[in-house]
């Protein structure tokens, strides 16, 4: 019993300390963006880079913790302007917003997991591929949504199937469309929900809620 005791707290105190390490990555990465190093994350965390190593294996499992960190957040986000109670436009033109509202917040952890090499910088260190890392990140941005689609909406045969197209493709389009806003700032954000809500709204609007489910 004092055995298993011990390793649970020990366990405890690991996934602490891994917080502790995460948020001074946050942090590092707000003020440097694409260019956060580990060298620079361990310093922010008082700590060596090879104790940074123990916690995360190297700078892509660093990545990874740090993507899986700041997607949850915002499909909890995401998924909380789609339940919200609300016309359903209304709710589409919510969550569009929810997601650029989040990339303008944090622009700097927006490049870091998406664009390392914006200032035409290699990445700190070498072997490091953020290109090949980004891609899980979209698409588990994409099966999440395409789930809530099927949840909600009905299209019909082969619904859960055109859910996951539509989830996939609406990640596409958002990010697409919200890297070249970001960089750009062509219109004002107000704008490009509405418009990119316009896109969406053909078959949507015209779909029924699926029987028995939370609506859409």
């Amino acid at each position: 019993m004092e055995t298993t005791r011990q390793a649970e707290r020990q366990r405890s105190a690991a996934e602490r300390r891994r917080r502790e390490l995460l948020e001074a990555a946050d942090r590092v990465v707000l003020r440097d963006g694409p260019k956060a190093s580990m060298n620079a994350i361990a310093a922010e965390a008082g700590i060596t880079k090879p104790i940074l190593y123990r916690h995360f294996g190297d700078k892509g499992g660093l990545y990874r913790a740090l993507a899986k960190r700041h997607t949850d957040s915002l499909l909890s986000a995401l998924r909380a302007a789609l339940d919200a109670p609300a016309q359903r436009r209304e709710r589409v033109e919510a969550t569009l917003d929810t997601y650029l509202a989040a990339i303008e917040a944090r622009p700097q952890v927006y490049r870091f997991l998406m664009h390392p090499s914006d200032d035409a910088a290699p990445a700190p260190e070498q072997g490091f591929d953020v290109g090949r890392h980004s891609a899980p990140l979209l698409r588990r941005l994409g099966e999440e949504l395409g789930k809530v689609i099927a949840e909600r909406v009905d299209l019909g045969p082969g619904n859960e199937q055109m859910a996951r197209i539509w989830g996939h493709g609406i990640v596409g389009m958002m990010h697409a469309a919200g890297d070249w806003w970001l960089s750009d700032r062509p219109c004002s954000r107000a704008q490009l929900v509405r418009s990119l809500a316009d896109l969406l709204w053909g078959r949507l609007a015209e779909a029924g809620d699926r029987p028995g489910g939370p609506g859409f």
